[in-house]
């Protein structure tokens, strides 16, 4: 099998390293990553004429949380680009006469439940993955903590990943979001297949302080930006760290919900975004027209 992994977190992240690690067992990997942080791109992409630096380390591990002694076959890559400009960049050079078998993504330092995929950087990678008919699978535990405790993905996913693609589904566009909770493997309760959950962001645009990233073990630098700001005059300074409202009508098997209950969810997504439900309403009604 030929594996590409990718994530949102940029090629230095713990968690891909861990997902490499767990991915070897099933065949040949190779790495593609974005050289700085790219949380939130979706599915967006480096256009627009952009240099786009491209460094191949071969398998020399330059991840630093890999083993001491890592003897790796992997090959790690960097893009300075998004997640889904990463995977497009494999499928256009190194795998451009044979695509790989499955794109990985992740595991994401943070929970990308609920309407987070809509956002997702990671989930963006996998999408773009599936638009071009190969399974995809988005990976993600539940803490932005830059040395996060990966154990449960590492006890769990492999078999999660085995039954996902002994039966992956012929129909185009389908990808899959797993997201683990930021718990001890044993105190799991299990594996739950869901649905995108609903909600949103309130009280999103805090103003900039270096304790908002402390409480979560981060730094600037590690987001590619500097602790020192210089600013234009007249300018303030604000950041995105959102509180999550629960929408009440969510079901119980709503991924976050499921998630903060202990279990590992799963949730198929599509890249039809057709509401084809919606579409046969809107068909019965007099918007079409032919215009003489």
């Amino acid at each position: 099998m030929r594996i590409l992994i990718t994530n949102d977190d940029g090629y230095q992240a713990k968690g891909i390293q861990v997902l490499t690690e767990i991915m070897k067992q099933f065949g040949e990997v190779t790495v593609i990553a974005p050289k700085h942080h790219q949380s939130g791109m979706s599915m967006a992409v480096s256009l627009g004429f952009k240099q786009i630096a491209h460094k191949c380390f071969g398998t020399s591990n330059p991840n630093p949380y890999a083993r001491e002694k890592d003897d790796s076959s992997a090959e790690w890559h960097y893009v300075d680009a998004t997640p889904a400009s990463c995977v497009k960049f494999g499928l256009n050079t190194m795998f451009l006469d044979n695509f790989p078998d499955v794109v990985l993504s992740g595991i994401n330092h943070g929970s990308n439940a609920a309407t987070a995929s809509c956002y997702s950087g990671t989930l963006g990678a996998a999408e773009e993955a599936a638009l071009n008919g190969i399974p995809a699978i988005g990976v993600s535990l539940d803490t932005l903590h830059p040395n996060a405790d990966f154990s449960c993905v590492e006890r769990y996913f492999g078999e999660i990943f085995e039954k996902l693609m002994s039966d992956f589904p012929k129909k185009h566009g389908v990808y899959y979001n797993v997201n683990f909770p930021d718990i001890p493997a044993e105190q799991i309760k299990g594996v739950r297949v869901g649905i995108q959950g609903m909600g949103r962001w309130i009280r999103e645009f805090k103003e900039w302080d270096l304790q908002h990233y402390a409480k979560y073990g981060i730094t600037p630098e590690l987001l590619g930006q500097s602790s020192n700001p210089v600013l234009e005059e007249g300018e303030d300074l604000y950041m995105m760290v959102g509180e999550f409202l629960d929408d009440p009508r969510n079901p119980e098997n709503a991924d976050h919900r499921l998630v903060a209950d202990e279990y590992i969810s799963v949730v198929a997504h599509n890249v039809d975004c057709t509401d084809y439900e919606e579409t046969a309403r809107l068909a019965k009604t007099d918007l079409e027209k032919d215009f003489n």
